[in-house]
């Protein structure tokens, strides 16, 4: 597998998406707190299409990067509220299933980490599910600034909390919008 890696503009800053062999492995903000190390990144595509030769790719190959790119923009512009893209994060079991239940919070919604304790089973395991929710590899893309503190406080996030309340502002427009309630 190999890694490649491109910067979209955003109206949070600048986000760091990584692919492997055509799925979106990372999704990072400047300063994440929970970034890897960029050497794993792979070479550095722009719009997609990688730039240069040397880097055991072919020129000119599509690595996956146009879709998220366009899936992204419409997001932000509050014309889209679920992604459709190729996802491989790579994480525990425990993460994955705290992952996979990020998935079923709809835009304009909000649970707890204790919430989710409480589905996975055991309402004492909300410090581990708030663990696993800041190593979300994918930030928006699996909307882990949908999950907040006990009584519904703004806490912490990889990307800083103003980009949470950013995202949750977006999301909360967009829902009002399609006239969801929450």
């Amino acid at each position: 597998m190999t890694a490649n890696h491109t910067l979209v503009e955003s109206p949070i800053g600048a986000l760091t998406l990584v692919a492997e062999d055509g799925a979106l492995t990372g999704l990072y903000f400047p300063h994440h707190w929970y970034r890897p190390d960029p050497a794993t990144f792979g070479p550095c595509v722009e719009q997609g299409v990688e730039h240069g030769v040397g880097h055991g790719i072919e020129h000119g190959v599509e690595h996956g990067f146009n879709e998220a790119r366009a899936q992204l923009t419409e997001y932000f512009a509050g014309e889209r509220r679920h992604f459709d893209l190729p996802l491989r994060a790579a994480g525990t079991e425990f993460q994955q299933r705290v992952w996979a239940l990020l998935h079923r919070i709809e835009p304009g919604r909000t649970t707890t980490y204790g919430e989710l304790a409480a589905v996975l089973g055991d309402p004492a395991l909300a410090r581990e599910v708030g663990a696993a929710v800041g190593r979300n590899p994918l930030s928006i893309v699996v909307p882990c600034h949908r999950v907040l503190g006990k009584g519904g406080k703004l806490t912490g996030y990889a990307g800083g909390l103003a980009r949470k309340r950013f995202l949750l502002d977006l999301e909360r427009s967009d829902a009002a919008l399609a006239g969801t309630l929450f």
